[in-house]
């Protein structure tokens, strides 16, 4: 069977998107929270339970550890490389469906700067080229969103997406129970009642029109089982995974809340109107939030029925993000990438938007005056937004190479499990080391945790090694040391290597 070229179009275009991406940022590994759901896919793999409660683990994220039991075979390398692959296409998707909601909403060219503007987002690029989760679920709950766009009430569609993202972010979550409850409520759902207008012939012969009520059917009670079951699955596997792991359904919670206090994050509905706006602004930066102001509110205005849906969906996910803030979980940039997407297609909306209105209208051109002020402004920042985006892009690529000469290490057999545990300075390097050594992170010690006394330990070569690599460097750090007994044993541009084996 022939496949028509014009569904292969998007495809194409998605992973020759991804190929630019990955030649124009130069730079592409695995963040910390990725590792480790890697690693522990990894433990799963060989037979093992995950090391949920290693000090300063991430939250585990049930999707990325079944990745990481998929991966497997392919070795601690082709893990890597293979996620690295699917975080830059997952990126390359964002841009696209962004681009097709704001086309569909507000016309291609709205599209095509909401897609731009996207992609460009300090922020964005940087979690995208580290393999962030949240890049892969912002495409999850936008391809949700531009279902249900094309298809109003579409349903199973819709909450399926919505449950892959519940197995990466507990927002979703939120987001299909609002849905599901959207799709219950709906009349359509319950026996819509519509009334038609019949032509009839009298007995006379005359033709005459009655209003003739009929019952469309709904769904069947099948069905809405299977929404129900469809909404309530993330969340159900989830739970269920901390249960068997740990003993505990609400460890992730738990855990969260607990690392957020140890790294003194920002939490509680009480920061929410400060932080909430802060972190949009941080991502979208002045000039793209001027143009989504303007653009929400003309839109609004003069284009309702094309801007409510994007319109609700931002307001959403805004709701969504001080709930879960509410339960005090961490008010992080990163999780407030779906509004800021959002708020792109309003940026789109608020320089080209006026394109939808007809030539006549003498509102027109003053839309069309303020989409040239904002284009004008998004222009005179470019320079800046590069130069973000370039000392970030290199501050990653330092990274790499500091990574890059670890694994090095573990290649050449120099760091290894044969005298003991091996020991890092801080938190960073302990999914890596625990993906490619192939063991459990509890086998992979942090100095600023305890230290051993006999092992392998692992020192940064230079201060700028020791300052580059740690996982914030506002977090709380203690100063360590080589312990006593230790004989250094290998070195490279990047790392010395201790061991004492007795």
């Amino acid at each position: 069977m022939r496949i028509p070229i014009k569904r292969l179009t998007v495809p194409a275009a998605i992973v020759a998107g991804a190929v630019v991406l990955r030649v124009i940022a130069g730079v592409g590994f695995v963040n910390y929270d990725t590792l480790y759901g890697l690693a522990w896919g990894g433990q799963l793999s060989r037979g093992g339970i995950p090391a949920y409660g290693v000090p300063i683990a991430p939250t585990p994220h049930p999707l990325i550890e079944i990745l990481g039991v998929v991966l497997a075979p392919l070795g601690p390398h082709g893990v890597l490389e293979v996620t690295v692959a699917l975080a830059f296409l997952a990126l390359s998707a964002c841009a696209w469906v962004i681009y097709a909601l704001a086309a569909r909403w507000f016309g291609r060219a709205a599209g095509a700067l909401a897609a731009l503007l996207l992609i460009t987002r300090v922020p964005v690029l940087s979690y995208g080229v580290r393999a962030s989760i949240d890049v892969p679920y912002l495409l999850l709950v936008l391809g949700a969103l531009l279902v249900e766009s094309r298809r109003p009430r579409a349903g199973w569609p819709v909450l399926a997406l919505l449950a892959l993202a519940g197995l990466l972010r507990p927002e979703a979550w939120a987001f299909s129970g609002l849905y599901w409850l959207y799709l219950i409520a709906w009349p359509a759902w319950c026996g819509r009642r519509s009334v038609d207008v019949v032509d009839r012939a009298s007995a006379t012969g005359e033709r005459t029109s009655e209003r003739v009520v009929a019952r469309r059917p709904g769904r069947s009670e099948r069905e809405l089982a299977g929404l129900t079951l469809l909404a309530a699955a993330a969340p159900l596997v989830w739970v269920l995974s901390d249960l068997v792991i740990t003993g505990h359904p609400l460890w992730s919670l738990t855990n969260t809340r607990h690392t957020a206090a140890t790294l003194d994050r920002v939490t509680g509905i009480a920061n929410v109107p400060e932080y909430i706006p802060r972190r949009i602004g941080e991502i979208l930066r002045p000039p793209v939030l001027a143009g989504a102001a303007l653009g929400g509110v003309l839109s609004l205005l003069w284009l309702p029925a094309r801007a409510r849906l994007a319109a609700i969906a931002g307001v959403v996910a805004v709701v969504v993000f001080a709930a879960f803030a509410a339960l005090r979980l961490p008010i992080n940039t990163r999780y407030a990438f779906a509004a800021a997407a959002i708020l792109c297609v309003f940026c789109g909306a608020g320089v080209f938007g006026w394109t939808l209105l007809k030539r006549e209208d003498p509102r027109r051109r003053w839309w069309m005056a303020g989409g040239l002020i904002v284009l004008a402004a998004l222009i005179a920042y470019a320079p800046s937004q590069y130069r973000g985006m370039h000392r970030e892009l290199g501050k990653l690529a330092a990274q790499q190479r500091i990574e890059g000469d670890l694994v090095a290490l573990v290649r050449d057999g120099a760091i290894g499990l044969r005298c003991g545990p091996v020991e890092v300075p801080n938190h960073a390097p302990i999914p890596l080391l625990s993906l490619y050594l192939k063991t459990s992170p509890v086998n992979v010690i942090s100095a600023q945790v305890k230290q051993i006394s006999y092992g392998t330990y692992i020192d940064p070569a230079s201060v700028e090694v020791e300052r580059d690599y740690v996982l914030d460097p506002r977090d709380p750090h203690l100063p360590v040391s080589v312990p006593a007994g230790f004989s250094e044993s290998a070195t490279n541009r990047s790392w010395l290597i201790f061991m004492r084996c007795s």
